[in-house]
């Protein structure tokens, strides 16, 4: 059983930045596929960034270049630095583990966390 708690949500204007974390206990990080997820109102929820066991990174086209994803291995913390944001990138982004190999696809999620939510203001 893996238990996924993200922080770091909040409001911010166009071009600005925010950090998001996902602290994950009750199994190694490193056993699972990791990736945030985001549900804007009324969309499907989607993929946004991910990072798999031997830490190739795969992001949405959306959001290269501007988002990275990382994981502190040690401390079991998965981030999402998110840089240049946009009033499209307002959602709730959700930390997501997966035992696969993939963790593109809410079909291969195992675990979710609560959510956070971001706001982004022109």
């Amino acid at each position: 059983q893996v238990q996924l708690v993200e922080s770091g949500g909040g409001s911010v204007q166009a071009g600005g930045s925010l950090t998001l974390s996902c602290a994950s206990s009750g199994a190694t990080s490193l056993a699972y596929c990791m990736a945030w997820f985001r549900q804007a109102p009324g969309m499907e929820r989607e993929g946004v960034a991910g990072i798999n066991r031997r830490g190739i990174t795969d992001y949405a086209d959306s959001v290269k270049g501007r988002f990275t994803v990382s994981r502190d291995s040690a401390k079991n913390v998965l981030y999402l630095k998110m840089n240049s944001l946009k009033p499209e990138d307002t959602a709730i982004y959700y930390c997501a583990a997966s035992p696969f190999a993939s963790c593109r696809a809410t079909s291969d999620i195992a675990y979710w966390g609560q959510g956070t939510q971001v706001t982004v203001s022109s």
